[in-house]
C-alpha cells in the first residue's frame, strides 16, 4: 500500500519578505495595537473593567480613549462581562457617553447577554466565533478571564489550549483581544508581566499589555508592547464629582504634580451638596474600607463632613 509522503513546508528567501510599509499600527494610540491580544492585569478594586470598558468605547465611538489617547479607526465592539450585572454595565457606559456628549442608542457596542461562557468547552467556542463573525468587531474584551473557564491556571498546558484558540480567534477575524486579569498578592518589587496570576504563558501571549495599580492614593497605568516602546506611565483618577458621568481619565503624568490625596478626593465627590454613603463611596474611589473609614474619621473630627441617615455629607 502506498504512503503520501508529505509535502515540504513553504520557505522564502530572506531578502523577498516585503518590508512593513509603516509602523505598529494602533487600536488605541500608545495603549493597544491593531488586531492584537492582550491583558489589562491589576489587582482587585484596581478598575480594570472602568479600564477596559473606556476602551471599548472609545474604539466604538471614535473618541479619545481616557480623554487623551486616539483611535485612529473605530469600529464594532463585543464585550462579555461575567461578574457584572447587564444594568450597571449600561449605567457605566451610559455615563461615558454623557461626558462626551454622545447619544447611547447609537454606539456600536455589543454585550453579550449569555450567563455564562466557557471558553474550554467547544460548543461556547463556536458560539463566540459565529458571534465575532457576524458583528466583525474590532474588539473583543473578555472580563474577566478566571470566569471563563474551569482550567488550572498554573498549568502551562492546560492555559496554552485556551489562549492559541482566542489567537486563532484574532488572526481568523483580524480583531483585538482583551483579557481582563488578576495579578498575585505579594508581588512588591515583581514586573508587572511577571505579577500575573497563573502560568507565565499569559504574559508571553500578549502582544499588548496594560498594567493597573495603587501606588499610595494613586492609580498608576502602565503599559508594553511587543511590537512597539511602551508608553509613558501615567496616573489615572476614576472622576465622579457628578454621578451620571463617572469616568476614567488620565489625570497626570509619573513625574507630574501628585494627584489629591484621598480626603480631598471624598471631600471632591461630596461637593456641592451631594449625599453618598460609605459603601458608594469606597465603590466610586476603589480604595479599602479600612482606608477610606481613616479618611472619612479624619474629616469629620476636623469638621469637614457630617454624618446624615442618606450618608456622608460636607459641611463647607
Amino acid at each position: 500500500m502506498a504512503v503520501n509522503s508529505p509535502s515540504p513546508l513553504p520557505v522564502v528567501r530572506i531578502g523577498e519578505i516585503p518590508r512593513e510599509s509603516r509602523p505598529q499600527p494602533w487600536l488605541v494610540e500608545q495603549l493597544w495595537g491593531a488586531s492584537s491580544v492582550g491583558v489589562i492585569g491589576g489587582a482587585p478594586k484596581c478598575s480594570k473593567t472602568w479600564l477596559g470598558l473606556d476602551l471599548a468605547f472609545s474604539v466604538a465611538t471614535g473618541t479619545a480613549c481616557l480623554g487623551r489617547y486616539a483611535v485612529p479607526q473605530p469600529g464594532p465592539v463585543l464585550v462579555y462581562l461575567a461578574e457584572d450585572a447587564l444594568p450597571i454595565v449600561r449605567q457605566r457606559v451610559e455615563g461615558m457617553a454623557r461626558h462626551r456628549g454622545l447619544a447611547l442608542e447609537r454606539v456600536e457596542l455589543y454585550v453579550i447577554t449569555a450567563p455564562t461562557l466557557r471558553l474550554d468547552r467547544e460548543p461556547h467556542r463556536r458560539q463566540l466565533q459565529q458571534t465575532a463573525q457576524q458583528l466583525r468587531p474590532r474588539l473583543l474584551l473578555l472580563d474577566p478571564l478566571v470566569r471563563l473557564h474551569g482550567l488550572d491556571e498554573n498549568n502551562a498546558s492546560e492555559v496554552a489550549g485556551l489562549l492559541a484558540y482566542l489567537r486563532e480567534l484574532q488572526r481568523q477575524l483580524d480583531l483585538s483581544v482583551i483579557l481582563v486579569h488578576h495579578t498575585r498578592k505579594n508581588t512588591a518589587g515583581v514586573a508587572a508581566g511577571q505579577s500575573l496570576r497563573g502560568s507565565g504563558d499569559l504574559h508571553a501571549f500578549g502582544d499588548s499589555n496594560l498594567y493597573l495599580r495603587r501606588v499610595q492614593d494613586r492609580l498608576l497605568l502602565v503599559s508594553e508592547h511587543r511590537a512597539a516602546p511602551a508608553s509613558p506611565p501615567v496616573y489615572l483618577d476614576l472622576v465622579a464629582t457628578d454621578a451620571d458621568t463617572i469616568h476614567l481619565e488620565v489625570v497626570t503624568g509619573v513625574h507630574d504634580q501628585p494627584q489629591r490625596s484621598l480626603p480631598e478626593q471624598v471631600l471632591a465627590l461630596l461637593a456641592g451638596g451631594v449625599v453618598l454613603t460609605r459603601t458608594k463611596l469606597r465603590d466610586m474611589l476603589a480604595v479599602k474600607n479600612e482606608r477610606l473609614g481613616e479618611a472619612l474619621e479624619s474629616l469629620e473630627q476636623a469638621g469637614r463632613l457630617h454624618r446624615t441617615q442618606g450618608g456622608w455629607q460636607r459641611l463647607d
